[in-house]
């Protein structure tokens, strides 16, 4: 008979195999704390340790042009381009511009679609890091209608 503990032992034995192969978010190495702490766009590069982006049109972002209520405004990132490593998502005039970060792996199609909150009108970036260290973007201003980060 397996006790409880024999199955929670399993589950994390496997949980690890999995993780370690990489087919499991890696929570620790996604979080960069002080790039979702970073007060503004260029801080945000700063602190993740990249050079400023360049624009491509390789890079897609998808927001609609009028957000009716900032509280829940629908993105999606997307690329189509070999070697991308991470995408990542800014909302420039929000207290904490970077809203989303994510990871790719050559397994996983790199399109990700999410919601974040707008205070104000602004531009939102969709950016594309490679493996050789290069940044690609894609802007798009979103007006806000009714703010969603205390106003």
């Amino acid at each position: 008979m397996q006790t409880r503990r024999d199955a929670l032992k399993r589950s994390f034995a496997v949980a690890g195999l999995l993780m370690g192969a990489g087919l499991l978010p890696e929570l620790a190495q996604a979080f960069e704390k002080s790039a979702f702490e970073a007060k503004t766009v260029a801080d945000v590069f700063k602190a993740l340790g990249l050079p400023m982006p360049t624009e491509s049109k390789d890079v897609g972002l998808t927001a609609p042009d009028i957000a009716e209520n900032g509280a829940v405004v629908p993105m999606t990132v997307q690329t189509s381009l070999p070697g991308v490593k991470k995408l990542l998502l800014l909302v420039d005039k929000n207290p904490s511009p970077l809203i989303a970060q994510f990871m790719v792996n050559p397994a996983v199609e790199a399109s990700f679609q999410t919601r974040a909150k707008m205070g104000q009108s602004c531009d939102v970036f969709a950016v594309a890091v490679m493996e050789d260290g290069k940044t690609l973007f894609a802007k798009k201003e979103v007006k806000v209608t009714l703010g969603g980060c205390g106003g």
